[in-house]
């Protein structure tokens, strides 16, 4: 049996100022679908400037709601196959 190895590819870009960074996550599946997610992190004034704790906080944050749409999407497609509700899926 010949099994098929598929790859997908999760683009991450920042934004940042002092106080904040934004991430956007992104991924192209193999049927052309693009999902993107967003994260954002807020540094407290009293915090010292380390924009890669921000970008890790903004980067997770924005891979968990990537991870969130997946499972959604997977869900109304399995729904869809299936012609029936299915339960729900859980992380």
């Amino acid at each position: 049996m010949m099994h098929t190895t598929v790859g997908w590819h999760v683009e991450l870009e920042f934004t940042e100022d002092d106080q904040h960074t934004r991430a956007v996550a992104m991924v192209r599946l193999p049927d052309g679908t693009e999902v993107r997610a967003h994260g954002h992190a807020s540094r407290h004034r009293a915090d010292s400037q380390q924009p890669r704790v921000g970008e890790e906080v903004a980067g997770a944050r924005a891979l968990n709601e990537l991870a969130m749409q997946l499972l959604t999407k997977a869900h109304d497609e399995i729904d869809a196959a299936s012609g029936r509700t299915s339960h729900p899926i859980h992380v």
